[in-house]
């Protein structure tokens, strides 16, 4: 919807093979089927992001970030949207705004091997980066006060 006045095709699947970085994204025609397995079963898993250790939470974030980046399912807007979806887990876990400047700059390269790294479902350097993402304290449960 937010590119939809930019580009004609924002909002819908890719249906061409992209890659960057010489690392091809998931193959265009099986976009469909990776993303129902990734709502039913990774966000099904992880979402809502519930109040949790901020282990639990970075490892949650780690593996729906990964997953999401990895299909890549739209020809322009991922990281910016995977970037979002971490956010809105991190204020449903109760926690303050994630410090993503640790994923770019200087991190980048750390954040892109975690990516490649991802591919055989080893989520912990991408958990490491978000567990420095997490600034601050938790947000009082208002329900245990």
């Amino acid at each position: 919807m937010w590119l939809g006045d930019i580009y004609p095709w924002a909002g819908n699947y890719r249906t061409l093979n992209i890659g960057k970085g010489g690392f091809q994204f998931a193959h265009a025609p099986l976009i469909p089927r990776l993303m129902t397995i990734l709502g039913k079963e990774v966000l099904g898993r992880h979402t809502p992001c519930g109040r949790a250790t901020d282990v639990s939470v970075a490892r949650s974030l780690a593996e729906v970030h990964a997953e999401l980046i990895l299909i890549h399912p739209f020809r322009d807007g991922n990281g910016r949207l995977a970037r979002l979806v971490a956010l809105l887990m991190a204020s449903q876990a109760g926690i303050n705004p994630l410090r993503l400047s640790v994923l770019a700059g200087r991190g980048k390269q750390t954040y892109v091997q975690a990516i490649h790294v991802a591919m055989s479902r080893d989520y912990v350097p991408l958990e490491l980066l978000f567990a420095s993402a997490i600034d601050g304290p938790w947000r009082p449960d208002s329900s245990s006060t």
